[in-house]
């Protein structure tokens, strides 16, 4: 089984929303923001090949929104989906399966594509069966109001319509060393992969726990729809995580690519931050 980080760009959002309850006073110490308090974030998403079986997990916001849409999140960064698969050799085509965590446009936007001639959205990778879990697919295609404008119906609909989309139904074992759970605080059933590479266990931590800064239990994002169930996943999966020695894989932070954590006198908090290449 081979890992690679697949950098797709970086979006800015604003530090207080990506924070929740705690202020800027101490979280800026932790994650630096600019003069409009917007913090630079990075979508990572995650490639295993593993034989003849090339997994994605999550696939970056893509190019086809509007330039109005996508000047409100400041890209930046010269890294796309198609330049950092080439970086190890592959193209989209070569993609047999695509996990996404959740369908927020940053996580799943560049699941679909406009056609040569922009006449049709079709799956980016044509050759890919998707996975998402079915209480995700159902929250996003009948969307509450505080989540509406994150899930995009030119994003994810054209995968069913295409006959792509394989949903997931409870906490199971999708591929071998390939292991997912559902998690419900931050959007219902959000996907969180679990990789055991043999000697460790990898986790892909998406929205979970989008940043190393937010390790510490309060740290909550004002976009998680259910704060408090945040709260307890957390508490539990960081307990587990610093127990089982799980290397922990961050999609947004800009800043480190993975770490371990350890329990402390003040709870748990990371141990040692390394690259992907130096976790495996």
């Amino acid at each position: 089984m081979q890992l690679f980080a697949i950098d797709t760009g970086n979006l800015k959002l604003d530090g207080g929303a990506m924070f929740g309850v705690v202020p800027k006073v101490m979280w800026s110490k932790l994650y630096p923001c600019d003069e409009n308090n917007l913090c630079n974030w990075i979508m990572r998403c995650l490639l295993i090949v593993d034989g003849d079986r090339k997994l994605l997990i999550d696939c970056g916001m893509g190019n086809k929104q509007s330039e109005k849409f996508l000047a409100n999140y400041c890209l930046n960064g010269e890294a796309t989906l198609e330049s950092s698969l080439a970086l190890h050799g592959f193209t989209p085509d070569d993609i047999t399966d695509i996990i996404l965590t959740h369908l927020h446009f940053d996580h799943c936007g560049g699941a679909v594509k406009w056609n040569d001639d922009k006449t049709e959205y079709v799956p980016a990778f044509r050759n890919a069966t998707y996975y998402t879990s079915r209480k995700q697919w159902e929250w996003a295609v009948n969307p509450n109001n505080r989540e509406k404008a994150s899930f995009l119906k030119e994003n994810i609909l054209p995968i069913r319509e295409k006959g792509r989309l394989n949903l997931i139904e409870n906490d199971m074992e999708l591929f071998p060393g390939i292991s997912v759970r559902l998690f419900h605080g931050h959007t219902d059933g959000q996907v969180i992969p679990f990789i055991n590479t043999g000697n460790k266990i990898l986790v892909y931590l998406a929205d979970l726990l989008p940043s190393a800064a937010h390790i510490p239990l309060p740290y909550v994002m004002s976009y998680d729809t259910r704060p408090l169930i945040t709260l307890e996943e957390k508490e539990k999966f960081m307990k587990e995580a610093a127990q089982n020695e799980y290397v922990l894989f961050f999609e947004h932070d800009l800043y480190r690519e993975c770490c371990t954590v350890t329990e402390t006198e003040k709870g748990v908090r990371m141990k040692d931050s390394f690259r992907l290449e130096e976790a495996i």
